[in-house]
């Protein structure tokens, strides 16, 4: 109380120091339960919005109570993608953590050469040193590979995906447009529950809008074509109304965007795709879950082969 509370903290060299002492704390923590124990490696490389290349470095161990544990570890710069680099980081902060790479039992990345390659990527020069440490190509990131090279081999769904990125796009690419189909959403939901159609609570019909689909998550697909089913009537309102008084470019996609929803291949395909995307997208949420081990992962698998086979066979 008899201090002047000057001590406010705002300056970025104090504010750095801060948070370099917490990192150190923490990363201290992990270590400690990590102790003498087989670890497993997680890596992924990305560039930042300031475009330099990092590296995200995640340890997999079983601590003493037998729990699966992942802990982020560090953000590491890297110069270059390749295998070479990318081995020469790892080992720098192996050295200063003091993990050894003769603990390692795993190594999980994608699917990419340099991380995946037999000769020169980064497992094979990983398991040059150590070769306990057994390489698994990331499940969830497998599958979603698989869905897209099928889902783009075949023309008609391919074309498809493109109208739904199209509509998305002119549907709610401006406020002005996104804000008119909440509305419209919205003013559709209070009639159906006045008529007692719906039911209102938790969780239960909330406002909304169109998802947009991500090119490398195809799961991101499955919610876009379920919210532009659900928002059906009021998509087509949107371009209607941009049909009647939007600038001459947009008329004419509007009209074609209109058209093709209009047809029955696209509704037809919209019902299947949403389907299909269902059951993977549902694996691959299961996948990506902590305590997923790869037995109970290739039979996850296995019953989710078993249910497209049937689709295919009987549906």
């Amino acid at each position: 109380m008899n201090a002047p509370r000057n001590n406010q903290m705002i300056a970025p060299k104090i504010q750095k120091q801060l948070v370099n002492a917490c990192a150190v704390e923490t990363t201290n923590v992990i270590l400690a339960d990590l102790g003498d124990r087989w670890f497993t490696l997680l890596l992924d490389e990305a560039r930042d919005c300031s475009v330099k290349e990092q590296m995200a470095v995640v340890i997999r161990y079983v601590n003493k109570h037998g729990e699966v544990i992942e802990r982020f570890i560090a953000i590491v710069h890297v110069a270059t993608t390749t295998a070479a680099c990318l081995k020469e980081a790892i080992d720098s902060l192996f050295a200063k953590y003091g993990l050894s790479v003769a603990r390692l039992r795993g190594q999980g990345y994608n699917g990419a050469s340099n991380m995946s390659g037999e000769f020169n990527g980064l497992k094979s020069l990983i398991m040059n040193e150590n070769p306990y440490a057994l390489y698994v190509h990331c499940f969830a990131h497998q599958l979603q590979l698989v869905v897209v090279a099928v889902a783009q081999a075949n023309q008609y769904v391919c074309d498809f995906m493109w109208i739904v990125g199209s509509i998305v796009n002119t549907s709610a690419s401006s406020c002005k447009r996104a804000d008119k189909l909440r509305q419209l959403e919205h003013d559709r939901k209070v009639k159906l529950l006045e008529r007692g159609e719906i039911s209102s609570g938790r969780g239960l019909n909330q406002e909304t809008s169109l998802a947009r689909p991500g090119d490398t998550r195809w799961g991101s697909h499955h919610s876009t074509l379920c919210r532009i089913e659900q928002m059906w009537s009021s998509v087509i309102e949107v371009l209607q109304n941009l049909i009647d008084d939007g600038d001459r470019s947009s008329k004419g996609l509007s009209r074609t965007l209109v058209e093709r929803m209009e047809r029955y291949e696209f509704v037809f395909i919209l019902l299947l795709m949403k389907r299909i995307l269902a059951i993977t997208n549902h694996l691959s949420t299961v996948l990506q879950e902590k305590d997923q081990n790869i037995v109970n992962a290739m039979h996850l698998i296995n019953n989710v082969k078993c249910k497209l086979q049937k689709l295919r066979d009987s549906g």
